[in-house]
């Protein structure tokens, strides 16, 4: 797939579109070519990755509006490398050219992502495999197809209040203590040693002290 024909597939007719890629990469600079043609699309681009997006065609993916991953599908990305001939002169302009087209990979990375380039760069050197939930966690991805719906339905549950259950508690004492006694105790039944007993009021107080209320 060239830039050229894929350019003219592209323009063929108008409104948004669906991109489904299984690619294991190739050319960074066809790939480049066709990543700016997405991103310049004036309608929505939605990408579905089927099996692999891997080297340059996880760049190509990187142009999605909306992107989704088959359960199964992969990701892939990676240092660019290529073949060079000649002098040490020779060399480190490959060199040189490497290391910019690395750059240029990671801003289309980081503008999707928002990861750190430091840590797309780290990513690239060690040529990171991603399943489909990784990218998602990673940003790489929006979507991963196929997921059950998410139902969150509780059974048998109880929910707890530590003041409505202490308020019970001191609801049932109080209950069950007299606020004043039934009948008045004749002057001569009354006990007139010190006793260690407290009215329900009292009471009502330690135990609300006792129970952080």
């Amino acid at each position: 797939m060239t830039p050229a024909l894929f350019k003219s597939e592209l323009n063929a007719g108008s409104g948004p579109i669906m991109l489904h890629i299984n690619s294991p990469g190739g050319d960074c600079i066809a790939a480049s070519q066709i990543y700016t043609m997405l991103m310049d699309y004036p309608h929505e681009v939605k990408v579905q990755i089927d099996g692999v997006a891997a080297s340059a065609a996880s760049v190509i993916a990187m142009a999605g509006t909306h992107v989704s991953m088959s359960p199964t599908a992969l990701m892939m990305i990676h240092n660019p490398f290529t073949l060079a001939l000649g002098d040490s002169e020779e060399m480190r302009k490959a060199i040189q050219l490497l290391d910019e087209v690395k750059e240029g990979i990671i801003n289309a990375y980081e503008i999707k992502t928002g990861l750190s380039r430091t840590r797309l760069s780290h990513m690239m050197d060690s040529e990171t495999w991603m399943n489909a939930k990784k990218a998602l966690e990673l940003k790489f991805c929006d979507e991963v197809l196929y997921q059950p719906e998410k139902t969150e339905t509780v059974e048998n549950s109880f929910t707890f209040s530590r003041r409505a259950v202490t308020n019970c508690l001191l609801d049932k004492l109080t209950a069950c203590i007299p606020k004043e006694p039934p009948d008045p105790v004749p002057e001569e039944e009354r006990n007139p040693e010190p006793t260690n007993r407290v009215n329900a009021s009292d009471l009502e107080k330690r135990l609300a002290r006792f129970l952080y209320l």
